[in-house]
């Protein structure tokens, strides 16, 4: 990695977000980048796609958040555009627990070039279906409300209906009884609230992801300067110390451009010799 003095020091980007995002991506690039990242709005980013399964998302989770990118720069008449876009899933490790995928990406049409920023972790995104005001009350906890808002809707997950942002218990209560109301037979679905401003866990993965593009922004190619030179590749085969035999524990990073076709082996040494406990030959 080549240090170089803030390749986007002094510049402007435009972000557009309606759900509070320009909080944490704003000031963190300002910060560690010196790029000045101006709030866009006047565009429904829920024209994208939502959460709540009304509207499908744009493509997918790179494709959304370019498209916010280019919006927000045609609106702005920015050459330099931030955008972010989340997903949920099982975490990779078990399989069992709430998981969030944010991505926050640069487009700089100066440099011609696309740095992505990427985090996943814990997501708060608990979901149920109940029958009764005591069944919604047990599991608020669970939901972490009030911190973190609340949608509730008729039936289950799938009825086109529902209310968002539910933030306090008179609200929620509201929303309860119009659900049952509806319902064909009195159940209520609830769920979090999954947009940004309204889920402070997602909002905290955001930042991290932002931080990560920041590293990557700052981190520029040997060859030809350009910004984005970062790591796109962990070689295994660390040797075991006790019989030799490669092992999938990594010996090298592999460093790439974004612009050109520059890679650089880094190998790592730290990592020595692995563990024979690492190794399928000792311990299969």
């Amino acid at each position: 990695m080549l240090t170089h003095p803030k390749p986007y020091s002094g510049l402007k980007a435009s972000l557009l977000t309606q759900h509070g995002k320009e909080s944490v991506i704003c000031p963190q690039l300002l910060d560690s980048n010196g790029l000045e990242v101006v709030h866009i709005s006047g565009y429904d980013t829920d024209e994208l796609g939502t959460f709540t399964r009304d509207i499908p998302r744009y493509g997918s989770q790179l494709d959304a958040a370019r498209k916010k990118a280019r919006v927000g720069m045609e609106l702005s008449g920015s050459m330099l555009g931030i955008a972010s876009e989340g997903a949920f899933d099982n975490d990779p490790y078990t399989g069992m627990l709430a998981w969030n995928y944010e991505l926050v990406v640069l487009i700089d049409d100066i440099r011609k070039l696309e740095v992505i920023g990427f985090f996943g972790g814990h997501a708060q995104s608990t979901s149920r279906q109940v029958s009764s005001w005591d069944e919604l009350n047990a599991l608020l906890s669970e939901a972490q409300f009030t911190t973190h808002q609340l949608v509730v809707r008729p039936d289950d997950e799938y009825h086109p209906e529902c209310r968002k942002g539910i933030k306090d218990l008179e609200s929620l209560k509201e929303a309860f009884d119009w659900a049952t109301n509806l319902s064909k037979k009195g159940n209520v679905f609830v769920e979090n609230d999954l947009r940004a401003h309204t889920n402070p866990t997602r909002m905290a993965n955001i930042l991290k992801a932002t931080q990560d593009l920041s590293r990557k922004m700052n981190s520029v190619c040997p060859e030809c300067e350009s910004p984005g030179f970062w790591i796109t590749e962990r070689k295994k085969g660390l040797p075991c110390s006790s019989c030799e035999a490669p092992t999938n524990l990594p010996i090298a990073n592999v460093w790439s451009c974004v612009k050109c076709a520059y890679k650089k082996e880094e190998m790592l040494l730290d990592q020595i010799k692995a563990d024979p406990s690492k190794c399928d030959y000792c311990n299969p």
